[in-house]
């Protein structure tokens, strides 16, 4: 059984939230949290597997508990956020940095259409969460002087026209490319796309989330628009990204792939059959095994590839299967990512 704490100051929402959860047999919950303080002393108490965690509420908010809870009792946080708002979402984003793993819009009522989709949405999160055992809180890092960080002797790989780079992430991701983005200098010169695996709705508040720290232009991406050096793309919900020639950005309404859409395997394969060598293929920290095998054929079509080094990486199965696989160039923590693209995109041997 999966213990789960509730935190919300609702008691609609708090009765709500239970009901949802436990009509899921693998599911106990085991407290319920009508503040920040007491949402710490429970975790003390009860020890669950997951905490669902409210933003606002009075005294310590949403922000402080999951902080507090990450520097005392490391435990799984899930958000869920009550609307999509703006300032909603932007706080949503901002828990990341106090040390939550995966943000969910709270599930209509059970007399809407979406309640189903939702509630599976939810629960699956929770389920998944929990195989997270030990969560390494991220806090917010400043930016770093990368002419200082000198990359270990390697093959003396040199790049001599990087035209794109691609980006895939998942648990975890949203701080590691919070890092790697605002590490990077207002004149790096190649496009970064970007698949970050993501709750459906959340995407445009990623993307304001991850513009407030980043010398860099970010946008979500739009189907045939050109893409620019010195620019961030993000995938948008519910379609496959990927690239054609000029470049363009190329979205497509297609099947899953390895359960996800947007899917970092569709973008990689792409990027390798139109870019070949001149691009740079990064994998960051998330569950699975998406992304490992196409950034191995990045690899092999002469791609310089990266992969999200286990000591920094709040779940490593995604870069842990691309190094198990010989997928990874050089497999380096996120700071070190950024110096690395900065110098491969300087002409600068790796």
């Amino acid at each position: 059984m999966i213990k789960v704490l509730i935190v919300d100051d609702s008691s609609v929402v708090r009765e709500f939230m239970a009901h949802m959860l436990s009509s899921d047999p693998g599911i106990e919950v085991v407290g319920m949290a009508i503040s920040g303080e007491e949402a710490v002393r429970l975790v003390s108490e009860k020890k669950p597997d997951v905490v669902t965690m409210d933003i606002h509420m009075p005294g310590m908010d949403g922000y402080q508990a999951t902080r507090t809870i990450m520097e005392t009792f490391p435990t799984p946080v899930v958000i869920v956020s009550g609307s999509l708002g703006v300032n909603d979402v932007s706080n949503s984003f901002k828990l990341f940095e106090a040390g939550a793993l995966a943000v969910v819009l709270r599930p209509p009522g059970m007399e809407d259409a979406g309640y189903s989709v939702a509630r599976k949405v939810l629960v699956q999160t929770v389920k998944l969460m929990s195989e997270i055992k030990v969560v390494k809180r991220f806090p917010k890092q400043g930016k770093v002087n990368v002419s200082r960080i000198h990359l270990p002797p390697s093959e003396n790989l040199k790049v001599t026209d990087i035209q794109l780079v691609a980006i895939g992430a998942s648990t975890g991701g949203p701080m590691v490319l919070q890092t790697i983005l605002s590490n990077l200098p207002n004149d790096f010169p190649a496009p970064i796309l970007i698949v970050q695996h993501i709750a459906r709705g959340f995407v445009a508040g990623f993307r304001d989330w991850l513009a407030t720290s980043s010398s860099l232009p970010v946008s979500v991406a739009v189907n045939g628009e050109k893409i620019k050096p010195g620019k961030v793309y993000i995938a948008p919900d519910e379609h496959q990204m990927g690239i054609t020639k000029g470049p363009k950005i190329n979205l497509c309404k297609l099947p899953a792939e390895n359960g996800l859409c947007p899917s970092v395997s569709f973008l990689f394969r792409s990027v390798s059959e139109v870019m070949g060598s001149k691009a740079i293929g990064i994998l960051l920290t998330g569950m699975g095994k998406d992304g490992a095998s196409e950034l191995k054929m990045m690899k092999n079509n002469g791609a310089i590839t990266i992969a999200q080094d286990e000591a920094s990486s709040v779940v490593y199965g995604m870069p842990g299967e691309a190094v198990k696989i010989g997928a990874a160039t050089k497999v380096l923590p996120p700071a070190m990512i950024a110096a690395a693209l900065s110098d491969l995109c300087n002409n600068q041997p790796l």
